[in-house]
């Protein structure tokens, strides 16, 4: 069954942020996929995703991105080995 579109932003507390990079890095360091919850859903990253950081200026704010991006297309990886972060 297919999932609804979804665009959310969640603000988490700084030790739970750091939680989940921690276990990120040890994820893309060891080429893994890995499963994570962002408000409420838990899906699966898969190790075939392109990480991006981007920078974005405005006149009164700036942002950084670490992005993860993949092809919904059941690649090669659908195994399911990665711990939840």
């Amino acid at each position: 069954m297919a999932k609804g579109s979804r665009d959310i932003e969640r603000i988490y507390e700084t030790a739970h942020v750091v939680a989940k990079l921690r276990r990120l890095a040890d994820a893309l360091e060891k080429a893994d996929s890995f499963r994570i919850q962002i408000a409420g859903e838990r899906f699966r990253v898969p190790k075939h995703a392109q990480f991006s950081i981007e920078h974005e200026r405005g006149d009164d704010e700036e942002e950084v991105e670490f992005q993860l991006k993949w092809n919904i297309d059941g690649g090669d990886d659908s195994e399911d080995s990665g711990e939840v972060v």
